[in-house]
């Protein structure tokens, strides 16, 4: 009877276990989709700024612009 207890009690928690990684791994993943989306809307505007920081010369133009 003692073992039978024991048996269940141990499929119970890797049951757990289990779901436990499950919701983790479904966090990661919402986690990683959420950061890829504002990345991929952020492209365009750090394109921008890349450009303009070369019209206006980058690091070299601390010696044009006092």
């Amino acid at each position: 009877m003692k073992i039978a207890k024991a048996a269940r009690a141990v499929e119970e928690t890797e049951r757990t276990l289990w779901t436990g990684r499950r919701v983790l791994v479904a966090q990661a993943a919402v986690l990683a989709g959420l950061t890829l989306l504002l990345l991929v809307k952020e492209v365009p505007g750090m394109l921008r700024e890349i450009k303009i920081y070369r019209m206006t010369g980058g690091r070299r133009a601390l010696r044009r612009y006092p």
